[in-house]
């Protein structure tokens, strides 16, 4: 039986020929996953994950391996560095996928791409009124008046585009008629309400650059990037966004992290792992047995359980957003009933 399982079909060219170099380095430095997982601080569970190509090991972990199979670090993280930008690219493909799958099914919930009498119906357009010929000029017989002729090339406005038009008479137009009708009127009102428009976003854009005191207000009020904590190159949470999440899949662990507490229940050994740089806690047993069971508690407060798996001895738990190691304990219960927590 071979001793590494087959890569996923699905990885990148350049993480699969790094996930192939790091299972070659473990294999000519002869350790074990278990003997690899104490040398380097990170969980055999974890390792598991790397070399199987389930999870880009962190920086931190690279470095460690190369200081255990004497392997020159330049060299290996060189390759984790085009591994990671292949990683990346990767599941922002995923991501934009699923965003793609995601629209297609609200459009289809809305009714976009079908349905009989869900088609929207566009009225045509009425035609133009056409003016009729135009009665010629007679001659003028008695209490006839003789008007002028009117030629029949030309016709009238339609009432639907300008308005009602104004009767003229000989003497002028009617008192307070606007030249060019009703539309003419509510262009004159649309262009005073926009040039009025233009005149206050103009007045709002000085008084809030110039701020009170004539101090800009950027000056005032720090843009939310200038106060957000610099993550090391990596790390993906901080805080309340670790909460709940894998402790070496936001690359928390390693070198980062360190057991602050920790406690032996019969042949196992119980951790707090803290992460200062991403302010979170996780529990952690060694040694262990399938079954054993490890769970942090914060007060009344505790996280999901971390159980050991067959053909493991090692487990630990999510992380709880914490602002000190002291604020939790880990406790353990063991598959043969015994139980036992970090002080």
């Amino acid at each position: 039986m071979p001793r590494w399982k087959a890569l996923p079909d699905e990885l990148d060219p350049q993480v699969r020929e790094f996930a192939g170099q790091l299972r070659r380095l473990v294999d000519r430095s002869g350790l074990g996953i278990a003997a690899l997982a104490d040398r380097t601080g990170y969980s055999k569970t974890s390792w598991e994950r790397y070399l199987n190509g389930r999870l880009l090991a962190p920086k931190g972990a690279i470095v460690a391996l190369a200081e255990v199979t004497g392997t020159n670090p330049v060299h290996l993280t060189t390759m984790w560095e085009l591994a990671e930008r292949a990683w990346s690219r990767s599941e922002m493909r995923h991501d934009m996928t699923m965003e793609a799958i995601r629209i297609s099914q609200a459009r289809a919930a809305l009714g976009e791409f079908g349905g009989p009498g869900q088609a929207t119906q566009t009225k045509p357009a009425k035609p133009a009124k056409q003016a009729g010929p135009a009665r010629q000029a007679g001659p003028a017989g008695p209490g006839r008046a003789k008007g002028p002729t009117v030629p029949q090339q030309a016709a009238a406005p339609s009432v639907d585009q300008f308005g009602p038009a104004p009767v003229l008479t000989p003497q002028g137009p009617p008192r307070g008629a606007v030249p060019g009708g009703g539309g003419g009127r509510r262009r004159l009102l649309m262009f005073g309400a926009g040039a009025l428009g233009a005149a206050l976003i103009i007045a709002v854009g000085f008084f809030t650059l110039s701020g009170k005191g004539g101090e800009p207000e950027a000056k005032k009020s720090p843009s939310p990037s200038a106060s957000a904590p610099q993550l090391p190159a990596g790390v993906k949470c901080v805080g309340a966004g670790c909460g709940g999440k894998d402790p070496e899949a936001m690359n928390c662990g390693g070198d980062l992290a360190l057991n602050s507490t920790e406690a032996v229940v019969g042949s196992v050994t119980v951790q707090v792992r803290y992460s200062k740089t991403c302010k979170a806690a996780w529990g952690r047993i060694q040694g262990a047995a399938p079954g054993d069971v490890v769970q942090l508690a914060k007060g009344a407060k505790s996280s999901k359980k971390g159980t050991v798996s067959a053909a493991d001895t090692d487990a630990y738990t999510p992380m709880m957003a914490v602002d000190a190691a002291s604020d939790v304990k880990a406790c353990v219960t063991l598959a043969s009933g015994q139980k036992g927590c970090t002080k």
